[in-house]
C-alpha cells in the first residue's frame, strides 16, 4: 500500500503512513506474529519522502516482517504488500467512476478482467487498490476527460474491449429541466462517458444511474445513439436490488449496449428480468454479526474496544448462510464493524422507536428535537424493520445513521452491516477515515446485482 500512498497522498503522506503502521501492527498482533525490529531498509528509498527517521525505520521493520512471513500471514495482511498482477488479455473491461469497487467486483466475479480502473477520488480508489491484486499502473486517478483525450495511456490499451462500465454523476438531471441532459454543462461527466464509449467501441457497455432517469429514457437512448451511431443496440431498465436476493429496496437505472451480432440489448434485459430471486430480509443479512453497544464518549475519534467494535477484530466463526453466499475467503477477523458516536438523546430515541417507524411516532414525541417541524424532519430518524429488506443504503450515512437505526440495538448500522446489505463479502476491507467508509459503501453498485448483469453478458461473449 505504501506505493499507493506515495503516488496519491503526498499532501498528507505522514498521516497515511501512521495509519498504515497502526493497521499492520494491529493485524500482526491479532495473528501473534512478532515484529522484526532489526532495521533493514527493504522499501524503495523514494517512499521515505518526508517521513522522519523513526517512522521510516518502523515502516521498514513492519514490511520486513510481512515479507519474511508471507507464507503464513492472513489474506488481509498480504494486501498491504505491493501489487504485482498485470491485466489479463481476455474478457477485458474498463471501470470508470469506479469508487471502492462494487461494480468491478461483481463484473470480475462473472469472469471479466479489469485492465483500467478510473476514479477521481484517491480516498475511494484506496479501497479498490487494497482489495485487488492489480498493479498500480492499471489505475488512473483522474477526471474521465483525460481518458477521452488518450493523454494518460496508449490508444491500443483501450481497443478491443469486451466491456466498459460506469455510473457517471448527472448533477444537472431534473424532470423540470428542459435542457437536454447531454447539453447541460453540469453533466459533463456523463458526456465524457459517452465519448469514451465512442472512442473505445467495446462489445458491450453498462451504465448505472439514478431512478429518475427512466423518465427520460427516450432522450438518453437518443444521446447514446447519436454519439455511438447505429452499430449498437441500446436499451434501458429500472431494476430493484431486492428482486435479486439483495436485502435492500434500491432502485437504479441501467443502460445496456451491445454491438455483438445476435445479442440485442433488449434480449439481455429480458434475460436479467427473468433471473429474479427470493426476498432477503435485513435480519437474515446481518444477524450473525457481533452485537455493538452505543458509542457515547465525545471527542474520541479512533476509539475502539470490545463494546463499540474495531476496524479489525479477531473472530472465530461468522459464516452464516447469507454471508457465505457473498463469497470471499474465509476470514480470521472482521473488519469495519465499529460504532460511531451518538449523544444520549439520540440513543434514547433509538431505543424507544419501534421497528419500521420514523420521527412522527408517538413513542418519541416528548424527546423529538424537531417536533415543530415534523413535516420537514419526519425521516430524521427511522428504525429499520428486521423482517424486511433495508431501505436504500446511501452516502448520507457518512453524516449520521439516524435514518438507519439497527432494528434491535440502540445505534445506527455499522459500516460492515451496510456493506453486507450492499452484498460486499466480509473479506472486503474499507480503507480511509471511518466516515468515508459509509460514503464508499453508499455510492457502490450492489455486488450481487452487478454480477447478475455481467453473468448474462459473459454468457453471450462465450457463445459468440
Amino acid at each position: 500500500m505504501i506505493e499507493f500512498y506515495h503516488q496519491h497522498f503526498r499532501s498528507n503522506y505522514t498521516t497515511k503512513i501512521k495509519q498504515l503502521i497502526s493497521d499492520i501492527e494491529r493485524l500482526l498482533y491479532l495473528e501473534d506474529i512478532p515484529v522484526d525490529n532489526n532495521f533493514k531498509e527493504v522499501l524503495d528509498p523514494q517512499f521515505r519522502l518526508n517521513l522522519n527517521i523513526n517512522l521510516w525505520e518502523r515502516v521498514n521493520c513492519l514490511y520486513e516482517t510481512l515479507y519474511k512471513n508471507n507464507g503464513k500471514i492472513s489474506n488481509t495482511l498480504t494486501k498491504f504488500i505491493n501489487k504485482t498482477k498485470k491485466p489479463k488479455n481476455f474478457y477485458r473491461f474498463v471501470d470508470t467512476f469506479a469508487g471502492c469497487g462494487g461494480l468491478s467486483l461483481g463484473v470480475s466475479r462473472a469472469g471479466f478482467n479489469p485492465i483500467l480502473i478510473n476514479e477521481i477520488e484517491p480516498k475511494f480508489l484506496e479501497t479498490y487498490y487494497f482489495n485487488h491484486e492489480l498493479h498500480i499502473d492499471s489505475y488512473k486517478c483522474c477526471d474521465i476527460k483525460e481518458l477521452t483525450t488518450l493523454k494518460s495511456l496508449p490508444a491500443d490499451d483501450l481497443q478491443n474491449l469486451d466491456l466498459v462500465v460506469g455510473g457517471p454523476p448527472c448533477q444537472g438531471f431534473s424532470m423540470a429541466n428542459r435542457q437536454r441532459i447531454i447539453d447541460d454543462p453540469r453533466n459533463k461527466l456523463y458526456k465524457y462517458f459517452l465519448e469514451l464509449l465512442s472512442l473505445t467501441r467495446p462489445k458491450f457497455f453498462i451504465m448505472e444511474n439514478v431512478k429518475g432517469m427512466i423518465n427520460k429514457s427516450e432522450e438518453i437512448i437518443d444521446n447514446f445513439t447519436s454519439t455511438l451511431g447505429g452499430e449498437y443496440s441500446i436499451s434501458m431498465v429500472l431494476l430493484n436490488a431486492k428482486d435479486y436476493s439483495i436485502p435492500q429496496n434500491r432502485e437504479r437505472v441501467f443502460v445496456i449496449g451491445s454491438r455483438v451480432k445476435g445479442h440485442l440489448a433488449d434480449d439481455i434485459i429480458s434475460s436479467i428480468l427473468n433471473k429474479k430471486g427470493r426476498l432477503v430480509s435485513l435480519n437474515e443479512s446481518i444477524c450473525d454479526l457481533p452485537k455493538l453497544d452505543p458509542k457515547i464518549e465525545k471527542n474520541t475519534r479512533g476509539l475502539e474496544n470490545k463494546k463499540i467494535g474495531y476496524k479489525f477484530t479477531k473472530i472465530k466463526s461468522i459464516r452464516g448462510k447469507f454471508s457465505s453466499s457473498l463469497g470471499g475467503v474465509k476470514i480470521e477477523y472482521l473488519s469495519n464493524h465499529v460504532n460511531r458516536y451518538n449523544n444520549s438523546r439520540d440513543v434514547e430515541i433509538f431505543s424507544k422507536l419501534p421497528q419500521g417507524c420514523n420521527s412522527l411516532h408517538e413513542s418519541i414525541s416528548d424527546i423529538m428535537p424537531y417536533s415543530k417541524r415534523n413535516h420537514m424532519f419526519k425521516d430524521k430518524y427511522f428504525k429499520l424493520d428486521a423482517s424486511k429488506p433495508s431501505k436504500t443504503i446511501t452516502s448520507h450515512m457518512k453524516f449520521d445513521c439516524n435514518m438507519y437505526i439497527h432494528p434491535t440495538q440502540s445505534r445506527g448500522l455499522s459500516p460492515r452491516e451496510a456493506a453486507r446489505i450492499q452484498t460486499f463479502p466480509d473479506d472486503y476491507v474499507f480503507m480511509g477515515a471511518n466516515n468515508s467508509w459509509y460514503a464508499q459503501i453508499g455510492n457502490a453498485v450492489p455486488v450481487r446485482l452487478a454480477e447478475t448483469i455481467a453473468n448474462d453478458i459473459m454468457k453471450r461473449l462465450r457463445n459468440e
